[in-house]
């Protein structure tokens, strides 16, 4: 009887001193649910990590609306959005005269109606787009997203389910552009390149900074009537995690104006297209451009 006690006394401090050493993070960094997301997520919480004392946890696989009411509601302290779903989606803004002042307005609104701090841009924007096939462009002469509307009857258009309900996504563009696709489906990420490939899709939503782009030819259509506001990649971050880790603004400022359209595009290729893991894309962007040791 006595081993027995002892035997669960020595389990009971066991599992005891395992708890005290699991150190809660001071800093819980979060991510969207696709590959530009997780490296951007990744880059976030390695530079921080690397750069302060902080204990810091990553988060992923957050759609836009849940992560912006987590970080809302404290559930994460930073994480990397785009200034157009900020404006439209988040923010339900669509009055501006100039697409500059996109990242101005939501700077002061984010403060004002969240408590919320908005960076400067990181350097990259990954706008929306749609893209066909360079033959389907050829045969119908589709330049433009206004040259679509003719033909856009006759076909199938695939995209995320985001963007096939978002303010910034197609029930709009359709309205403005007066579309009318055969069918609308829900596929994500490599899966619609490869549909609009085999040609089971002539549509398909497109990011400006997709690393297949690399990898498919197709043909982008101008938005020519600047539907789509700019999606510049920033960092949005609690303003009280900042009041309480002040050295954050200088660290994550470190990265603003670091990562181009083409920069951008050549890590989702990486991830993509030769299977490394965000993860390793991240730290090896990190290190060749001098922000870790």
């Amino acid at each position: 009887m006595k081993k027995n006690i002892s035997i669960a006394i020595l389990l009971i401090l066991c599992f005891s001193v395992v708890s005290c050493s699991e150190k809660e993070p001071d800093i819980i960094v979060g991510s969207k649910d696709y590959v530009e997301q997780y490296i951007m997520g990744n880059m976030l919480s390695i530079l921080i990590a690397e750069n302060t004392n902080l204990n810091v946890s990553f988060k992923s696989d957050l759609a836009t609306d849940v992560i912006f009411s987590s970080i809302r509601t404290g559930v994460i302290d930073l994480y990397m959005e785009y200034t157009g779903t900020m404006f439209s989606n988040n923010l339900k803004l669509n009055d501006v005269d100039n697409f500059d002042e996109i990242h101005e307005i939501s700077v002061r609104e984010l403060k004002q109606r969240h408590n919320l701090t908005m960076l400067e841009p990181l350097g990259f924007n990954n706008t929306f787009g749609l893209a066909v096939r360079k033959d389907t462009a050829a045969e119908f002469n589709l330049r433009t997203i206004s040259d679509l509307a003719s033909v856009s009857s006759d076909f199938i258009f695939a995209g995320s389910a985001e963007i096939l309900t978002r303010a910034d996504g197609i029930p709009n563009l359709k309205r403005l552009y007066d579309l009318s696709f055969k069918e609308e489906r829900v596929l994500y990420g490599v899966d619609r390149y490869f549909a609009v490939k085999e040609d089971v899709i002539q549509v398909t939503e497109i990011f400006s900074t997709d690393g297949m782009l690399l990898e498919f030819d197709l043909v982008v259509l101008e938005d020519d009537k600047n539907f789509f506001p700019p999606y510049e990649g920033v960092v949005v971050i609690r303003s009280d995690t900042l009041e309480k880790h002040p050295e954050l603004l200088y660290v994550l400022g470190r990265l603003e104006g670091q990562i181009s359209d083409e920069t951008m595009r050549n890590l989702n290729y990486r991830v993509d297209a030769l299977d490394e893991s965000p993860r390793e894309v991240a730290e090896s962007f990190l290190r060749e451009r001098g922000l870790i040791g």
